[in-house]
């Protein structure tokens, strides 16, 4: 499942990838004027509206014998895309260890368990706060599908010059962030000194005590 997400998002095969594209960016661009039941239902009957007349054809050539009977979408029918049991269970564990790492971070980042990772999430929570105001969901996610499907491609025909900028930025971000973790730890508080020894009996004490 994971090779054909990757070969359509690297456009290995051109014609796939282009269909799949278009439907996408055609499927949520409709959502803005209708609703999702209504996309759906006039997506079912227009399929329909092709197999259904064709099938009639291919009956109606095999009753004056123009044809051999053999059904136009048997291969279709054919392809068999039922899950086994081993399968079913392998994206149900695939879901569950995903929800469970998702709660755990969020667990992780709410109660302050990093300052750093901590700050870094509010400071995206802020950011998240004036995107919604400029864009609403469906924006966002049609602008999801068109990134995820032009920037492997972009990356790949652009390789090089890419790398560089991203170690550029990368090297940034770890100056910016030794000199956070260097204010972090001047305006933390000293640790509190040790309590000395109590010093040890000498010979003489030991003595009279005796």
């Amino acid at each position: 499942m994971a090779s054909k997400v990757l070969d359509l998002l690297y456009w290995r095969d051109v014609g796939t990838t282009g269909l799949v594209f278009t439907g996408l960016v055609v499927g949520l661009a409709c959502l803005f004027q209708l609703s999702a039941i209504t996309i759906l239902s006039n997506l079912g009957l227009g399929i329909m509206a092709f197999t259904l007349p064709v099938c009639l054809l291919y009956k109606t050539m095999t009753l004056v014998r123009l044809s051999d009977g053999s059904h136009p979408f048997q291969s279709y029918l054919d392809e068999d895309r039922t899950l086994t049991d081993e399968d079913t269970v392998r994206i149900a564990e695939q879901i569950v260890l995903l929800i469970a790492t998702a709660v755990t971070e969020l667990k992780r980042l709410f109660f302050i368990d990093s300052i750093m990772d901590s700050v870094k999430f509010v400071v995206f929570l802020y950011l998240l706060t004036y995107v919604g105001i400029q864009a609403n969901g469906l924006t966002l996610l049609m602008t999801g599908v068109i990134c995820a499907f032009s920037l492997p491609l972009l990356y790949k025909l652009q390789q090089q010059r890419i790398d560089k900028i991203a170690k550029a930025i990368k090297k940034l971000v770890e100056k910016g962030t030794e000199i956070v973790d260097l204010v972090i730890s001047l305006a933390k508080p000293p640790p509190a000194p040790a309590p000395a020894p109590s010093p040890a009996p000498t010979a003489k004490h030991k003595q009279k005590t005796k």
